[in-house]
């Protein structure tokens, strides 16, 4: 039945599909046809000009003449179509309130522990490849279960639209090839930024599941085979998501400069100074000048004031000026 979404029997498929092919027709000839008995064949004519599918004659005789599918039938299939969308979404919300509350009365199904450096590797190729939105990393120096630039999983999630912010540990870099990687990453569309520290290696997909260890493995922890958990909505996942958050407004963003390399980083993890344009800019600003007294001071355009503000926002990763203040302060800007 091919047509059962648009609201039709099996006999009103028949019917209406030999009046399509023939044009007109009386209730006898349509049943001899379909092989229907006369009783059947009449009740699914009147069904379809019910539903303005057919249209009969005055007669006598009576003959009935299918209508124009595209004006007919399309529209019906329309509604069925977004009916049927309107059921999935709504199917989708149960199964999600479902899955929330066997959460809240099953432990197991908020924290799983996972065993081995393999399991590891697969959950978090599996995360990625799941991941819709966006991914949350710390990357901690010397890998414990995936190599620098082995992740080929977060190429292809970008390259669907999935967001990548990645705090490095400073160490990280030591690695040998991890700077050259982590250019990689950044030109395929990965928004890099580095600290001092990061407390442990954990990994967040669309801020509703997250992996991360449960006895410190790597150069400094311990040498068996690395013991994870990944834990989905509860209090714990929004205490890390709150704990990457932290991290990330604090790390020193990462950017290519001229050459297409990562910006040289110096003893603190930060990046150079500033031009000195824009050192006294910025300390105009921070001191409250307005950008019109800051151009005329300057003799600049407030335009290029402007311009040169808004870069210094984006060097530091600051959404407003009261941040680029105090990330000016803190990176020895001023």
């Amino acid at each position: 039945m091919v047509l059962e979404l648009a609201g039709l029997s099996a006999d009103e498929e028949a019917v209406y599909g030999l009046l399509v092919a023939s044009g007109r027709a009386g209730a006898t000839d349509l049943a001899r046809q379909c092989g229907l008995t006369d009783t059947r064949t009449r009740h699914a004519l009147d069904a379809l000009a019910a539903k303005s599918l057919v249209n009969p004659s005055d007669g006598p005789p009576r003959l009935y003449q299918a209508a124009p599918p595209d004006v007919a039938l399309l529209p019906r299939l329309k509604r069925s179509s977004d009916a049927l969308d309107l059921a999935q979404r709504e199917a989708a919300r149960l199964i999600d309130t479902y899955r929330d509350t066997m959460r809240r009365h099953d432990a197991g199904q908020l924290l799983e522990v996972v065993t081995g450096a393999e399991a590891l590797r697969q959950n978090l190729r599996r995360l990625q490849n799941c991941a819709r939105d966006e991914m949350l990393w710390f990357c901690k120096a010397q890998y414990v279960a995936m190599p620098s630039g082995s992740n080929t999983e977060e190429y292809e999630a970008l390259a669907r639209g999935v967001r990548y912010r990645v705090v490095y540990e400073q160490a990280f870099f030591d690695d040998e090839g991890a700077v050259d990687n982590v250019v990689a990453g950044v030109r395929a569309g990965e928004n890099a930024r580095a600290a001092p520290r990061l407390p442990l290696r954990l990994a967040i997909a669309d801020r509703s599941v997250a992996i991360f260890p449960l006895v410190a493995g790597g150069p400094h922890g311990s040498p068996e085979e690395p013991t994870t958990a990944l834990v989905r909505d509860s209090n714990l996942l929004e205490a890390l998501v709150a704990l990457f958050d932290r991290y990330w407004e604090s790390a020193v963003p990462l950017r290519l400069d001229d050459t297409g390399e990562i910006s040289a980083l110096d003893a603190a993890g930060a990046p150079g100074g500033l031009a000195p344009t824009d050192s006294t800019l910025l300390s105009l600003l921070v001191a409250g000048v307005a950008d019109k007294a800051i151009a005329s001071q300057m003799q600049l355009s407030r335009r290029t004031v402007q311009r040169r503000i808004q870069s210094m926002m984006e060097r530091a990763g600051a959404a407003t000026r009261m941040q680029l203040a105090w990330q000016a302060a803190r990176r020895g800007w001023l």
